[in-house]
């Protein structure tokens, strides 16, 4: 008996339909990968917001004490001495393009820019602050710092800030503090 082998091959509709399966896999797989590099670069962004707060609430509260207890009262001399614990470049109203993103975008108050409030980190602030490998810069944005010198506290922003999936911004730590996964 003669046996004849034929090769048929694949066809081309089957060819087609594992094309078409594996576009489906990948697609899936891109949007995934996507949503995880967002998250990570949240959580990323959020870990440098929150080490900057943990190192200048230290410096506040050092500025604080030397305030005492009664800051009203407070000598100059005691207030010069309080501001040299605070980290940062006060932003004045002469850094326009700062102070107008500042007030018009992110929400600071022009008060607290004229009271001294706000400070902007450098890269090199941070790095005196034993904060290592973060940027503070025009391209990836200032971390700013609003020192409350009188209740110990302070507030930090981002002058990028980080873009959600709904297209909104946050600038501000106490924003992003309660969001795990972006949306």
């Amino acid at each position: 008996m003669n046996f004849i082998k034929r090769n048929n091959g694949i066809t081309l509709v089957s060819l087609a339909i594992t094309i078409i399966v594996l576009v489906i896999i990948a697609g899936i797989t891109i949007y995934y990968s996507n949503s995880s590099i967002r998250n990570a670069n949240l959580q990323n962004f959020k870990t440098d917001m929150l080490l900057i707060e943990a190192k200048t609430k230290e410096y506040v509260e050092n500025a604080s004490y030397e305030l005492g207890v009664n800051p009203e009262q407070a000598t100059e001399e005691m207030k010069a001495k309080a501001n040299s614990h605070l980290k940062g470049t006060m932003v004045t109203s002469e850094d326009t393009s700062l102070v107008n993103k500042l007030t018009g975008t992110i929400g600071i108050s022009q008060e607290d820019i004229n009271n001294g409030l706000i400070y902007k980190l450098s890269t090199q602030d941070l790095v005196d602050m034993g904060i290592n490998n973060v940027e503070s810069d025009e391209k990836n944005g200032y971390y700013i710092v609003k020192y409350d010198k009188t209740n110990a506290n302070v507030t930090i922003y981002n002058s990028v800030g980080f873009r959600l999936e709904s297209g909104t911004v946050k600038y501000c730590l106490d924003d992003i503090r309660d969001i795990d996964t972006v949306e």
